[in-house]
């Protein structure tokens, strides 16, 4: 609404100046100037009426609420990724076959947001055997994880806190959903669109650089990706090739993805070295994990219990 506003100010602007002077207006008169004047109030009434016309269908066009429009949307987006130089041949493979998926609407519209105490979520999240487990899993991945630490300058406990709390250490990682599919639907959507079409866009250049293929491109209904539930801008963008095998595998890998999660706190700004308790920087970093203090807090408690056995 809006920028259909600002549209309309603009073609009244556009038609209606009159100079102080006269300059510019073929004009002699005041009865001419005020005929002129007449004329153009009348022509912007008119533009502002087809801006207010054409607008909705220029918003169906864009998103929609059900099924009926997505099969012409989706068209476009492919012609969208191609645009922005994403090759026929990953955008083709990618989209093929994908529909809208109201199930995906429908948990997008049943979110809640996080409204327990940290003390409640604390223990409703972690408990001993998730310490337990991570504590193993620290003592198995020793090796990988002092790597990860002497390249990023992140410690094994923060990253194997947050793989415990993402997936319960890759248990949880279910896959039950077509990222693609997920994607697609909620870039159609109304609500988000240009995020998640961000992150659909993201989706596709992953197949084309041959980091997942399609079939392993499943995950939560949102688009989240792997053991550490990457989405897939953040995919792109910080996901590395730890393990040498020449693929950023964030749902197989598990070198990549410790490495992964430990890259994309460097990129946050993760300093080497120091601490993440609360009113350190690192913690500040912590949060641009996730945005819930709740959640940014048991990363750091968590990980600190993990640390005690180190």
């Amino acid at each position: 609404m809006a920028r259909r506003r600002a549209f309309v100010e603009y073609a009244i602007r556009g038609h209606c100046v009159f100079p102080a002077t006269g300059e510019g207006l073929r004009v002699t008169t005041m009865a001419s100037v005020t005929d002129q004047r007449s004329k153009c109030v009348r022509l912007s009434v008119a533009v502002a009426m087809l801006v207010c016309a054409m607008a909705p269908a220029a918003s169906a066009a864009n998103c929609g609420d059900d099924a009926a429009g997505f099969d012409a949307w989706l068209a476009g987006l492919k012609r969208t990724a191609v645009a922005q130089g994403i090759s026929p041949a990953a955008v083709n493979s990618g989209l093929a076959g994908v529909s809208y998926d109201p199930t995906v609407i429908r948990l997008d519209r049943s979110q809640r947001s996080f409204k327990l105490s940290f003390e409640e979520f604390y223990a409703r999240r972690v408990g001993p055997a998730l310490i337990r487990r991570g504590q193993t899993l620290m003592r198995t991945h020793a090796a990988t994880l002092d790597r990860i630490e002497q390249r990023y300058g992140v410690p094994g406990p923060i990253i194997i806190a947050i793989w415990g709390l993402e997936t319960n250490y890759g248990s949880d990682s279910s896959g039950k959903f077509s990222v693609m599919r997920s994607l697609a639907t909620l870039s159609y959507d109304c609500r988000r669109t240009e995020f998640f079409t961000a992150h659909l866009l993201d989706a596709l250049r992953i197949v084309e650089r041959g980091d997942l293929n399609l079939a392993q491109l499943r995950g939560g209904w949102a688009g989240e990706i792997g053991h550490t539930q990457f989405m897939p801008s953040g995919y792109f963008k910080y996901a590395v090739d730890f393990d040498g095998d020449g693929r950023r595998d964030l749902e197989s890998s598990i070198p990549d993805m410790l490495a992964s999660t430990a890259n994309f706190l460097k990129g946050h700004g993760w300093q080497a070295g120091q601490g993440w308790e609360p009113d350190s920087p690192n913690y500040a970093v912590i949060k641009d994990w996730n945005k819930a203090e709740v959640y940014q807090r048991t990363i750091a408690v968590m990980a600190s219990k993990l640390a005690e056995s180190r």
